[in-house]
């Protein structure tokens, strides 16, 4: 993308106001909002899901609808609270009636997410998802395969899936190898390795 200037040059703020600003896709047509992303500049933890959804549309927040609700609930389970974390989405603008984005969507966001990401620096992140996974690690595998596991991007961020949050409303069970199941000893693999990191 010509237009977006390297994220070296660019603060978060910069960076916010050109992605306000986009019409690369046809997803600028139907927005009510941008939804950039939020949370902690310095956050050790980088959350990344596929699209914001109606709730988030209107807000211009990511995660604030029920799949949110319960994201912040599979944080706080670990003592993980959301103002410690930096929260996005593939592609900063909803697509019509919550549909997966299309590839040319992606692209076309894809160096946003990368400056975003470049400025965070994270130590790891976590990909809700198909979307989101398939994307970073180049993959066609699912997310049922790749989940609760810890991935190198480029050398130094790790990346580890899970369960997006809305999955797991559909699926209640707690039972052991429910998708709630599986969530719960991921997200404690992650805490984990960050206090494990903070402490090396």
């Amino acid at each position: 993308m010509d237009s977006l200037v390297s994220a070296t040059k660019l603060s978060i703020t910069q960076l916010a106001a050109q992605v306000n600003e986009c019409t690369l896709c046809q997803l600028h047509k139907t927005r009510t909002n941008v939804v950039f992303g939020e949370g902690n500049l310095n956050a050790a933890l980088m959350l990344i899901g596929e699209g914001p959804g109606e709730v988030e549309d209107q807000q211009g927040r990511p995660f604030v609808g029920p799949a949110g609700q319960k994201l912040d609930e599979i944080l706080a389970s670990v003592g993980i609270m959301r103002e410690e974390v930096y929260i996005t989405n593939v592609v900063k603008c909803r697509p019509p009636g919550n549909r997966a984005p299309l590839p040319e969507e992606m692209e076309r966001c894809r160096p946003y997410l990368e400056a975003q990401i470049a400025l965070i620096n994270p130590q790891i992140i976590l990909s809700l998802g198909n979307v989101p996974t398939r994307m970073l690690l180049e993959t066609n595998d699912g997310i049922t395969m790749l989940r609760g596991q810890f991935k190198r991007w480029r050398g130094g961020i790790e990346i580890f899936p899970i369960f997006h949050p809305s999955y797991l409303l559909r699926y209640q069970s707690r039972e052991k190898g429910s998708p709630k199941y599986l969530t719960w000893i991921d997200i404690q693999k992650v805490k984990e390795r960050l206090d494990r990191n903070r402490t090396t």
